[in-house]
């Protein structure tokens, strides 16, 4: 079921920031890809442990980065940081011990991050084939 409504919800996102044209600004998914790394941070924060704030820190910096090249140099960074965040979500339990984490965040974020991995290299092959019929510029 968290599967299910993480695809769901990302698909509304993606629509949602489609038809009122959040996407057509570079920061859109990049400010994304931040917010969806930065939740475990949130988790560490609720389990009360400093330790466990700090690796998710290292981890959340990594996506950051990922986030600060795609806003600069290719929108295709933000496609590989969200698979591999949604990698990094199979196999966080076996990196970072974080008793915040609900049982079923990672199905959820798995699929989530996924979708929109999904939407975003769609939306980017949608925009160069227009930008080659039309010769417009975009994302």
């Amino acid at each position: 079921m968290a599967r299910l409504i993480g695809l769901i919800l990302a698909l509304a996102v993606a629509l949602f920031a489609s038809a009122v044209g959040l996407d057509r600004e570079r920061s859109f998914h990049s400010t994304v890809l931040v917010i969806v790394a930065s939740y475990y941070g949130l988790s560490a924060v609720m389990s009360g442990s400093l330790q466990t704030l700090l690796l998710e820190s290292i981890a959340i910096a990594a996506f950051v980065l990922l986030s600060i090249l795609g806003f600069k140099l290719s929108p295709w960074f933000l496609v590989g940081g969200l698979v591999a965040h949604g990698l990094f979500d199979l196999f966080h339990s076996h990196v970072i011990a974080n008793a915040g984490v609900p049982a079923w965040w990672p199905n959820f974020c798995l699929s989530y991050d996924l979708t929109a991995a999904a939407c975003l290299s769609g939306l980017l092959w949608l925009r160069r084939a227009a930008l080659k019929t039309t010769g417009i510029r975009g994302l």
